[in-house]
């Protein structure tokens, strides 16, 4: 097996913590159009993009009739909790042993609004750190679709990949790119979802991220 030379990393709920943030947000947006959806099919849901979440726990009707304003309003539910999310720690000493230490190329790759996105870099140095950041706006559709691990991977010239991703999504999105997925715990997924969907290897949190690197690397 090739050893892999890009790493490709999705940010909400692996690199900052924002999974339950996003899931109260849909909540709050949902209802403003009398929809009420339980909050962990939300949290389940969260990891998908906008165009995939609003369709997948409201239904493909409200989707047509609601999707772009149901978008809208969850924007406007989750900017006033963007100033509480931090990131997760060692975010930053991951990226930094995978461009660094084993040197290789390290894209992000994120379906959230890229405006967040742009705040999270803030968080751990995300712009200095990796080799490019990818979101919603560099693919046709989001995860779980393939296309922006895909893009991601041919943003830096990369040959092989893996994938970390902290939900489902992340891990389909990986397999249907051709690329394996790890998973990690962070963003509240457990670990026989994770596995059912095709991860790997599921790890607690980033430090058991960086300790796995070199047994990630072996394939």
């Amino acid at each position: 097996m090739t050893t892999p030379d890009t790493a490709v990393i999705d940010v909400d709920g692996t690199l900052v913590d924002t999974n339950y943030h996003h899931a109260i947000a849909w909540s709050r947006a949902l209802r403003r159009f009398d929809v009420t959806v339980p909050l962990w099919r939300l949290h389940r849901a969260v990891g998908m993009g906008g165009d995939q979440l609003v369709p997948a726990v409201a239904g493909q009707g409200f989707e047509d009739t609601h999707g772009d304003d149901a978008r809208a309003a969850w924007k406007e539910e989750f900017d006033p909790l963007l100033g509480e999310v931090v990131a997760l720690p060692e975010a930053a000493e991951l990226l930094v042993d995978l461009r660094d230490g084993f040197g290789m190329k390290v894209v992000l790759a994120s379906s959230g609004d890229p405006g967040h996105v742009e705040a999270y870099l803030d968080l751990f140095g995300g712009r200095d750190l990796a080799d490019a950041c990818l979101t919603r706006s560099d693919a046709r559709r989001t995860k779980p679709d393939p296309d922006l691990i895909k893009a991601a991977v041919r943003r830096v010239a990369g040959s092989t990949a893996f994938v970390l991703g902290d939900s489902e999504w992340d891990v389909r999105a990986a397999a249907a790119a051709g690329h394996p997925a790890y998973a990690v715990r962070t963003g509240g997924a457990g670990v026989d979802e994770l596995t059912a969907a095709g991860a790997v290897e599921v790890l607690t949190d980033l430090a058991a991220v960086r300790q796995a690197i070199p047994r990630i690397l072996r394939g």
